[in-house]
């Protein structure tokens, strides 16, 4: 069984490992000139990130669940194209998603 400094002392390794690979890349580029390879994965990795996001979403979620998960990528879909903001489209999109899980269940 674990005890509270126990929990703590993982809590705090969990979260300097996640922090250090947040930063390692940014840190591992920094003053080095923009490669094309850089370049196309700066470009292309943003969309591709969000259809693997909205593949996992949809493939491992039970069909009577996909209708709260659609109105939430379509909302988020349609904040952003209409703003360009992703906090807006984030928070927009996860709040109707959450309102569409507890309204259609």
């Amino acid at each position: 069984m674990l005890t509270d400094p126990r929990i703590a002392v993982a809590v705090v390794v969990v979260a300097v490992i996640t922090f250090v690979c947040r930063v390692a890349p940014f840190a591992l580029l920094r003053g080095r000139s923009r490669s094309p390879l850089v370049d196309f994965l700066a470009s292309t990795m943003p969309l591709g990130v969000m259809i693997v996001l909205v593949a996992y979403t949809l493939d491992s979620a039970a069909p009577a669940t996909w209708l709260p998960a659609v109105v939430g990528i379509g909302t988020t879909a349609g904040l952003h194209l209409w703003r360009r903001s992703i906090g807006l489209s984030l928070i927009g999109g996860t709040g109707v998603y959450i309102l569409a899980s507890i309204l259609l269940s």
